[in-house]
């Protein structure tokens, strides 16, 4: 469907933005997505959409920390006279009394009269029905009722990513269909006729397209779900066909190439004939200066430049971001102090850069030796991204950094 409206074109040669101004912007458009109900063994690294509560005490009851004896405190220098074995999952059926203990199992029931626990390791068995402790002193060795969590306490926030832990904490609560967050459908479109598929040969002047196969596994490893729609030549009109159908089919669209001051790139002015309001199209960093990003109603755009680098770059940083934010949930991503193994020079500091290093421990990090924003091989070897503000030229050996673990 196309959109007829009336709109003044969009200057592509607007002022750059601060990358923080940028990342504020793609935040603040977020709309967080439907909410479903899934089974307990599909929520993983789904995001939590309720506040979750426990239905119970944890323990439940106060239960033995060992495999021992239990007792009472004051019988522990007498000859103790065994009279129950207490399985775990088994209700005690006696009281421990004077000079009394009961054989107890790790996460059992802790009997009537018995406030101590002691580990078999410090016994000495004189008979089957008769022991006596023979070490120091001793601990409680009790897990005592509701000293982990309260009937009725929080136990998981609403925007929680739920990972192996999470599942755990569900379980235990009995919640075996949490509300979730819908993932979001991130659709992909490569533009250029210089690209071709990566099971093609390309001819003298054309490339394999490297950039939608990185994106779509940027998106399945955050859980988001890729929708690949293919390479779209440097046609106008079968490029603004692509963008409808794009927009139409998922909640988030990516172009890859097409969007900085070259003839062809056409993809912004589309874009806002799409009825999508563009509202920033360069960034102050380096690689990805020529990133769109903009948004119809709660459908969002981003315009990534064609350089696989700075696609898979910005993806990191504002994609992602985006893509978290839709699905209800705060992305913090490891953010480190390291210093710099050695001096760090760069020609242009007009940008904020983003500079692929490895960990050298005890030294700090190393920047991957790396040619542009063309040259994705720098990122086999990468563990993080640093970044070098704006006005800065020269790093010395030593000198903290900012680095964010891929």
């Amino acid at each position: 469907m196309m959109f007829s409206i009336n709109f003044t074109p969009y200057n592509l040669k607007n002022l750059m933005i601060a990358f923080e101004e940028a990342l504020n912007i793609v935040l603040s458009s977020a709309t967080p997505l439907n909410i479903e109900k899934v089974t307990l063994n599909l929520s993983l690294n789904r995001i939590l959409a309720q506040d979750l509560f426990s239905d119970m005490d944890m323990p439940p009851f106060d239960k033995s920390a060992v495999d021992g004896f239990a007792c009472r405190k004051v019988d522990l220098g007498a000859t103790l006279n065994v009279i129950e074995l207490i399985r775990a999952g088994k209700v005690p059926e006696k009281t421990v009394g004077e000079v009394q203990c009961s054989r107890i199992m790790t996460g059992a029931m802790i009997p009537d009269g018995a406030d101590t626990v002691i580990m078999v390791e410090d016994i000495d068995e004189i008979s089957e029905d008769k022991i006596r402790f023979v070490g120091v002193k001793t601990a409680a060795n009790i897990c005592h009722k509701a000293e982990d969590i309260r009937k009725g306490d929080k136990v998981l926030n609403m925007g929680t990513l739920i990972h192996p832990g999470q599942i755990a904490v569900l379980a235990s609560v009995g919640c075996v269909e949490p509300l979730v967050y819908r993932q979001p459908v991130v659709a992909i479109l490569s533009t250029g006729d210089e690209l071709v598929e990566p099971e093609q040969v390309p001819e003298p002047s054309q490339i394999r397209n490297s950039n939608a196969a990185q994106l779509m596994a940027q998106i399945t490893a955050m859980n988001a779900i890729p929708l690949y729609l293919g390479i779209v030549p440097d046609d106008e009109e079968q490029t603004r066909k692509a963008i409808e159908q794009a927009l139409a089919a998922a909640d988030v669209v990516l172009l890859t190439g097409g969007v900085s001051m070259g003839d062809f790139d056409f993809v912004p002015v589309i874009l806002q004939e799409q009825g999508v309001e563009i509202l920033f199209n360069r960034i102050a960093v380096q690689p990805g200066k020529p990133t769109v990003f903009g948004h119809r109603d709660e459908k969002y755009v981003f315009g990534l430049p064609g350089n696989p680098v700075s696609s898979f770059v910005q993806f990191e940083m504002l994609v992602k971001p985006l893509l978290y934010a839709l699905s209800g949930h705060t992305y913090r991503p490891v953010q480190l102090k390291l210093p710099l193994a050695i001096d760090y020079i760069r020609r242009n500091n007009q940008r904020r850069a983003f500079v692929p290093v490895t960990f050298l421990q005890p030294e700090g990090v190393v920047p991957v030796t790396y040619h542009g924003s063309a040259h994705i091989h720098a990122y086999i070897a990468a563990e993080g991204i640093m970044s070098v503000p704006i006005g800065i030229s020269h790093l010395k050996k030593g000198e903290l950094v900012d680095v964010r673990s891929l």
